[in-house]
């Protein structure tokens, strides 16, 4: 679909567009998590990708507005709108699984709550990892070979965490969680799946300038290092566990103030490439025709 797509809107330049409803993408972000390299070897000028949205379209519904992409215009549908729903609930499941999950370590202990919170970390555990593989696998990055290694990240730490549940927590009578408190060198086998959040706030904070993306960035890998290493006591890890805990609420909920155009990106390059090899030289042809014709009438203009 999407090379019948390209092949008809992007390299035919549309006749009937309604130019007043076209928003083009004018940021120039340089980073390979916010932009395309297949974009940039085209160097078509002023259209570069931007992560950002200019729309104001609300949670949930559909914007009719048409953007003018790196290789195209292109549209949100109905499905668009359904996985970045579907991608910003995985974020809040994880983030509100971790955070009752890490309130225990902040409650009396006599306090009836706490005891219920302990006897399901295992649960929540579980639930957090579910929330944060489905994000993983509906979020969109240009390029391909980042978002796999955030998913094998998500994967490995999803089957170490197993393999030590199994193979050393349950026969030592401990739930997971529990267990790699007590035994700080299992963070070697749960954290690749820390790391593959780390992954996902780093993109975050880096494509929409978030700020608790960008601190979050920092604070989880130092929390599990710190345990990990021992050279961090617990009032500091304790202290840092809180603003973990704040900020991934935040940064969870924040996800629902932007418009959903935000987390789709330019679409026309995830559409471009999905094209076969030779379509997708055609196309980058057809671009650079048009880049030379058109700084060739600038310059006649002049």
């Amino acid at each position: 679909m999407a090379s019948c797509v390209l092949s008809t809107t992007l390299v035919t330049p549309p006749t009937t567009l309604d130019k007043s409803r076209i928003k083009p993408s004018t940021n120039s972000e340089k980073l390979s998590l916010c932009s395309s390299s297949s974009f940039f070897k085209v160097g078509v000028r002023k259209r570069k990708v931007k992560c950002k949205a200019v729309s104001e379209s609300s949670q949930g519904s559909v914007d009719r507005s048409v953007y003018q992409g790196a290789f195209g215009p292109w549209t949100v549908d109905p499905k668009d709108v359904r996985e970045v729903v579907l991608y910003r609930s995985g974020l809040v499941t994880a983030a509100s699984s971790f955070v009752i999950a890490a309130s225990a370590a902040f409650l009396p202990d006599n306090f009836a709550f706490k005891e219920i919170i302990e006897q399901n970390l295992n649960l929540f555990y579980l639930i957090a990892a579910g929330g944060l593989g489905l994000s993983l696998y509906l979020i969109h990055i240009y390029v391909t070979e980042i978002k796999r290694t955030l998913q094998a990240l998500w994967a490995l730490g999803v089957v170490g965490s197993l393999a030590t549940y199994v193979t050393l927590a349950q026969p030592a009578g401990e739930n997971l969680v529990q267990y790699v408190l007590d035994n700080p060198t299992a963070v070697w086998f749960i954290g690749p799946l820390f790391a593959s959040l780390t992954g996902l706030v780093f993109k975050e904070g880096l494509c929409y300038g978030k700020l608790e993306a960008g601190i979050l960035t920092f604070i989880i890998p130092t929390v599990l290092l710190g345990h990990l290493t021992g050279l961090m006591d617990d009032g500091v890890k304790l202290t840092l566990l809180g603003s973990w805990m704040a900020l991934f609420v935040i940064f969870a909920g924040r996800k629902f103030t932007q418009p959903i155009k935000d987390d789709i990106g330019d679409k026309s390059v995830f559409m471009f490439n999905s094209l076969p090899e030779d379509a997708k030289k055609a196309l980058i042809e057809k671009l650079e025709q048009r880049k030379v014709q058109s700084e060739s009438q600038e310059d006649t203009l002049q």
